[in-house]
């Protein structure tokens, strides 16, 4: 006979089961409890809509379709979308006198280098605006094909008369017109606000009083992680061999960190060094270092005799018997003057002694005393002009200026350069020597003291303007 008690155990099981469940779910049913309808189409689908915004998605653009030509040809069509770069950045706008003005920015390189773009300025009145005046602007380009997406743009313009003579205020206003470079079709300007007096802000002396300060330093942008330390000597030096009568403008790019801050801080409190934070500027295809020397240039054109380009990792040298005054007086009816590099090794010091550590204590340019006098292919040189006449900056000299220029050939006035010391955080000898002469990686080196012999000078002079307050300055 057949056991069927498994079985029956087995069946039992599952009707006990359902009954539970069918139980469960009438419960649910009189609850109320409903499943909406959006929920089951979400686990079907996996994808929940919001309804909640009435707000509905702007439609695009039609598009332009091919078209068929009776004689049989198809002509295709193209669709534009968005914009590669900005027509004009503008960064700034100031007087160069009476009736003319400079504007400094950044515009899209394929379009200056490929397109014709041209600009205009306008002059509208505070009080009658529909007496403005309109000249059309000179376009200086003088990064030197330097930039990638953007390059710097100068533009001058002078009006044929006096502007706000009555002091009553206005705006300037630019015109940029694209004239089509990207697109022959489109014939874009923009109108661009660039400069705004206010009625009696004019202060028309500044054009015709002699400058505040002798010697003017317009910087190059700090970026990076830079040694502290490097900025300290590099300032106390210049503030000592430019004088009472100097300023220093320095833009941060990202490199004025608290360390640096902590540098430049006394000598900001003495009223030697202005910081300008252009950090923003990075948005725009990294650091151009062009566009904030034109700042400079055109921002303190009237405020100094000299105006001097040059980095904080060079350092200016002018040779014993000479002084600055002296050396730029003889250079008086030049409008510009370019000096040699003295390029001088980042690695390589003079050993004072059996203790390596007294070398270490000593400043960077009391210790990196060797110069590479291989045979450059180039003369790196740098430079300084009478500002009133200068019209566009550039790294190494200007080339939009009115009057003479000289390269000197003598060594009345040179520059130490410390090529690469300014970013390293460490101790920059690498190698101790106490030779005269010798070679170092295929590159002969000769022994040059000129900074060295001025830094007791030069320490005692810090101690004297600031006090002890950046004696223990790191790296």
């Amino acid at each position: 006979m057949w056991n069927y008690a498994p079985e029956l155990k087995l069946l039992l099981i599952i009707i006990l089961l359902g009954l539970y469940y069918s139980a469960t779910v009438f419960l649910f049913i009189q609850s109320g409890f409903t499943i909406p309808t959006r929920d089951l189409r979400f686990c079907i689908t996996g994808t929940q809509t919001n309804t909640s915004s009435s707000t509905p998605s702007p439609s695009p653009p039609p598009l332009n379709q091919d078209q068929l030509l009776p004689n049989g040809v198809l002509k295709r069509a193209f669709n534009t979308y968005g914009s590669a770069a900005y027509s004009f950045i503008s960064m700034s706008a100031y007087r160069g006198g009476l009736n003319t003005f400079a504007i400094i920015g950044l515009a899209s390189k394929p379009l200056q280098v490929f397109g014709k773009p041209t600009y205009k300025c306008q002059w509208v009145p505070e009080l009658n605006s529909s007496e403005h005046i309109s000249t059309v602007a000179y376009k200086m380009l003088p990064d030197w094909g330097y930039g990638r997406v953007y390059t710097v743009v100068v533009l001058n313009c002078t009006f044929p008369q006096p502007i706000n003579a009555n002091n009553s205020g206005g705006k300037l206003i630019l015109y940029a017109n694209n004239s089509g470079g990207g697109d022959w079709s489109s014939n874009r300007i923009e109108i661009i606000e660039v400069l705004s007096e206010s009625p009696g802000s004019l202060n028309f002396s500044l054009f015709t009083s002699p400058p505040k300060y002798d010697y003017f330093y317009c910087g190059s942008r700090l970026y990076g992680n830079l040694s502290p330390q490097r900025i300290r000597e590099w300032l106390a030096y210049h503030v000592w061999l430019f004088g009472p009568k100097s300023h220093f403008v320095i833009y941060d790019s990202g490199g004025v960190n608290e360390e640096v801050m902590e540098v430049l801080k006394p000598w900001m409190e003495l009223g030697y060094v202005s910081l300008h934070d252009v950090r923003e500027q990075e948005r725009f295809n990294g650091k151009n270092q062009f566009m904030l020397l034109n700042d400079c240039l055109h921002r303190y054109k009237f405020m100094g005799e000299w105006m001097f380009f040059f980095d904080v990792d060079e350092f200016v040298y002018v040779a014993p018997n000479n002084t600055i005054k002296s050396v730029l007086d003889s250079l008086s009816e030049y409008t510009q003057f370019t000096f040699r590099q003295r390029p001088m090794s980042s690695k390589l010091c003079l050993s004072v002694s059996d203790d390596a550590e007294q070398t270490y204590r000593k400043w960077g340019f009391e210790k990196l005393v060797y110069r590479d006098v291989m045979r450059p292919i180039r003369l790196n040189r740098k430079y300084a002009v009478q500002p009133r006449n200068v019209y566009s900056a550039g790294v190494h000299l200007s080339k939009n200026l009115v009057g003479n220029s000289i390269h000197t050939r003598d060594n009345r006035i040179t520059y130490f350069h410390y090529h690469g010391s300014i970013g390293n955080r460490g101790e920059p000898c690498k190698k101790l020597m106490n030779s005269t002469k010798f070679y170092f990686e295929k590159h002969p080196f000769v022994l040059d003291t000129g900074m060295h012999d001025v830094a007791d000078l030069i320490k005692k002079f810090e101690l004297k303007m600031i006090g002890s307050t950046l004696q223990k300055t790191q790296q």
